[in-house]
């Protein structure tokens, strides 16, 4: 059992920081999970989420300093005063960003760290890991290096490590961020099995419709504070408005119907003939010949690992294993000049976050930035309360707002986002759609990787197929198709996606 008693806890923040706005902080939380129950934590980005769970594992106070009142208790004993090792034994931890938890270079020594840790002898490690790699259906990603992964790989990897050591809480910090659609479900269905084993899970998600039939209850949080608490079937009562009124996603994914775009035709801009790309001379995606114009917003889908990223990391020039001819107004461009009309919004938005301010890093090395359209983007993404936080400071959904908002500054022509809505609420998935669709009336090419069918919806015109190493469909978002485009989406998905929310 996790108690929550009386329990506020505010982060200790630079004080040189002209604001030291509190976020994340939480106030007066009351809260019982019972033993075996799976428990959904949601709410806007900053609510406090994230914060909660840390108190769980102990990373507060160890790890996050701050002043903390209130108890937080596992089977009675305060979890602040308990070592760190005895509390990992105990409960596990998948975080929203799977790198900050690697420690090796190869995957099964990363599953196996955890179970090393609880100082088991090698054979029952090694079944262990084979156990884990086994129930979860990850065979084929054994002794693979980890930075050869896909950041859906990786999340799986992360989990595994989890897996292995049998913890009696599992912590999941959004796990379906950057997961395919088939694996989104597959994950469902280990959360299902969990919980049959009699474990305790909390979730922190955004996105809901694959917990059907899962959560037994759903915390609603804001401001740090508990706003409300549902039982399943009440809060699948709830409408869609009222749910997108608190930052909360759609609960059935059938309901979102692809916007019909109808464009004109227009000059091909950016060609690819013959493209393959390779990594350590093994073949990723190969013979890829597409035609995009001005305007066009083009999503990249397909299971994890089927080389979308790689192929984005091409288009903007930062790939090298590349055979193949990229063209631009009809002349070879090379990696180089690829480099200067491209802008990539990466799906670990850690690695481009450099300067000391938010404000500072939406105008960073860019030359003679207008600054009345930082402001301007700032304001639609909801950045503005932040704008002299430094970016480490920010959560996870707060930083991808701010790589977003870079993109909207840079004035480059081609821009790629990589998930651009993990980790996202409702609201803020709705402000970086905007923004795509104004550069795309700004005649940017846009291309998009996600798995987000409700960010599709609002924002893309055109859609490519990766599969088996290869573009397998290229469809445009007509009235004729539109059905095609859905499958295309759900096909791994089945029955599992959508219908009544939490029976």
């Amino acid at each position: 059992m996790i108690e929550f008693k009386h329990v506020s806890f505010s982060y200790d923040l630079n004080m040189e920081q002209e604001d030291t706005q509190e976020i994340d902080n939480l106030h007066d939380i009351n809260l019982t999970v019972n033993d075996g129950e799976c428990v959904l934590l949601c709410g806007k980005s900053g609510c406090g989420k994230s914060t909660l769970t840390r108190l769980v594992n102990g990373l507060i106070p160890h790890f996050y300093p701050g002043k903390l009142t209130g108890e937080v208790l596992l089977d009675g004993r305060d979890i602040s005063k308990m070592p760190m090792y005895e509390t990992a034994s105990l409960v596990g931890s998948v975080f929203q960003n799977p790198r900050t938890q690697f420690f090796n270079v190869d995957t099964d020594s990363e599953i196996a760290f955890g179970v090393e840790n609880l100082a088991l002898p090698r054979e029952q490690i090694e079944e262990k890991v084979e156990a884990a790699t086994k129930n979860l259906e990850i065979e084929n990603l054994r002794g693979r290096n980890i930075f050869s992964l896909s950041g859906g790989e990786k999340q799986k990897i992360a989990f595994a490590s989890v897996y292995a050591m049998n913890p009696s809480v599992y912590l999941l910090d959004e796990p379906s961020s950057n997961l395919d659609m088939e694996s989104v479900v597959a994950l469902g269905e280990h959360i299902k099995r969990l919980k049959a084993q009699g474990k305790t899970v909390l979730i922190v998600e955004h996105r809901l419709y694959y917990l059907i039939g899962i959560a037994d209850r759903v915390i609603v949080l804001d401001e740090g504070q508990i706003k409300k608490v549902y039982s399943a079937k009440k809060f699948g009562a709830l409408t869609d408005e009222e749910r997108k009124c608190m930052g909360l996603r759609t609960i059935d994914l059938l309901r979102e119907v692809p916007e019909i775009i109808i464009e004109e035709e227009q000059k091909v801009k950016l060609e690819l003939e013959d493209v393959s790309l390779f990594y350590r001379k093994k073949p990723v995606v190969e013979n890829i010949s597409v035609k995009i114009s001005r305007g066009e917003v083009i999503a990249l889908i397909g299971e994890n690992g089927t080389g979308k990223t790689t192929f984005s990391r091409s288009l903007c020039g930062l790939h090298r294993e590349t055979k193949g001819d990229y063209f631009w107004d009809g002349k070879v461009i090379s990696k180089k000049k690829r480099q200067k009309i491209a802008y990539m919004v990466m799906q670990d938005v850690n690695y481009e976050l450099f300067a000391e301010s938010v404000e500072a890093e939406c105008s960073f090395g860019i030359k003679n930035p207008d600054l009345d359209v930082v402001t301007d983007v700032m304001d639609v993404l909801g950045l503005t309360h932040f704008a002299k936080r430094h970016p480490g400071t920010l959560s996870g959904g707060q930083k991808q707002r701010l790589a977003v908002a870079v993109s909207q500054v840079c004035k480059k022509e081609l821009i790629i986002f990589d998930e651009p809505t993990s980790g996202l609420d409702y609201e803020s998935m709705a402000r970086v759609a905007k923004i795509v669709r104004d550069l795309s009336e700004q005649r940017k090419i846009i291309f998009v990787v996600t798995h987000d069918y409700e960010f599709f919806c609002r924002t893309c015109s055109r859609m490519l197929v990766f599969s088996d190493g290869k573009i397998s469909n290229d469809l445009k978002c007509r009235a004729d198709n539109k059905e095609e485009i859905r499958q295309l989406f759900f096909r791994a998905a089945g029955e599992n996606i959508g219908g009544d929310f939490f029976e």
